[in-house]
């Protein structure tokens, strides 16, 4: 893994980048191959004496990202791997559910002519309700009121001056944030 690692407000020290480098470095245990990734890190400093610090790793089919505050750095950095940790633990599982069900499938179509039975544990993850909607033509700012009126923190539509689908979110500091495909 290769580590991008800037500090607004804050001096990254040669101690402090070989402890982020260090931490960092005990996820890829979680991989096969290592990882091919680049770590993106930002240290920040805030004047009311506490840090953050922002850990985003784009990868093919997943962009882990974790963000952490505290008032001692060190901590933060600590809580942010572990944070990330767990983000790969549950999309590891995920990704081996689904291999199991696509097994158990292929073994009840194979059982199926024996008219064998197999027992499917119940998964801790269940779908509870869908929903489907028309997604209205709307520009950015209508898309942030209707979703304020319902009372959401997210708001899907598609956008009137690209003609794809979009959402926006509130973001954790009340902000405002929008997601796009790629072209």
């Amino acid at each position: 893994m290769k580590y991008n690692i800037r500090g607004e407000n804050i001096e990254v020290t040669p101690a402090l980048r070989e402890y982020v480098q260090k931490k960092l470095s005990k996820l890829e245990r979680y991989f096969d191959n290592g990882v091919q990734a680049d770590a993106n890190v930002n240290l920040k400093y805030y004047n009311d004496k506490e840090s953050k610090i922002e850990v985003t790793i784009p990868m093919t089919h997943l962009v882990m990202r974790a963000e952490e505050y505290h008032e001692d750095m060190y901590a933060a950095i600590d809580l942010v791997v572990d944070k990330l940790e767990r983000q790969i633990r549950k999309h590891k599982t995920r990704v081996n559910r689904k291999l199991r069900e696509q097994q158990v499938d292929a073994k009840y179509f194979i059982n199926a002519e024996t008219n064998d039975d197999i027992d499917v544990n119940e998964e801790d993850i269940e779908l509870v309700r869908t929903k489907r909607f028309n997604l209205k033509p709307m520009d950015t700012e209508e898309a942030i009121l209707q979703m304020n009126m319902l009372g959401h923190n997210f708001f899907v539509f598609t956008n009137s001056d690209t003609n794809r689908t979009n959402v926006v979110y509130r973001r954790k500091d009340g902000r405002y944030g929008l997601i796009e495909p790629n072209e």
